[in-house]
């Protein structure tokens, strides 16, 4: 996208499209855990949506929303999220990702599956979306060894 001049009204359907693609992917995650949906098809919504910016608005100005320096660190947090959740079940004596074996803090059973449930879906929505940046980012970036 180097030198090209991105039309005023792109610019402005991309950061109205861009908001409500992430409504909807917050939706897709924040149902997933008892509809259809998840973290991988909501993280996939919220790459689509930076992704979006970063076409219509270029690398630049998108890097407000996320920069590419974070997402490898982000996504390596959304897999510690998942991988932490299933240690502390196992932890607790129970299998990993057993929801009923982790400490109960108040909650029911059925409390602690629904809020490890939409922990996980968080987690690997977070490592989804900053990933397919990443790689988004990667097989954009101008190579300045080239010459």
């Amino acid at each position: 996208m180097k030198g090209i001049d991105v039309s005023p009204v792109v610019r402005l359907a991309c950061r109205y499209m861009s908001r409500l693609i992430q409504v909807f992917a917050l939706y897709v995650i924040f149902h997933g855990h008892y509809s259809p949906g998840g973290g991988f098809q909501g993280g996939a919504l919220l790459a689509a949506a930076v992704i979006l910016l970063r076409i219509g608005e270029g690398r630049a100005a998108s890097q407000k929303e996320l920069s590419s320096g974070a997402t490898i660190g982000l996504g390596s947090l959304g897999a510690w999220i998942f991988g932490g959740v299933g240690l502390l079940a196992l932890l607790n004596g129970g299998r990993f990702l057993e929801y009923a074996s982790m400490p109960s803090m108040g909650l029911s059973a059925v409390g602690l599956h629904y809020w490890g449930i939409l922990v996980i879906e968080l987690g690997v929505a977070l490592a989804v979306m900053t990933v397919l940046v990443a790689i988004f980012d990667v097989l954009t970036e101008d190579d300045k060894s080239e010459g």
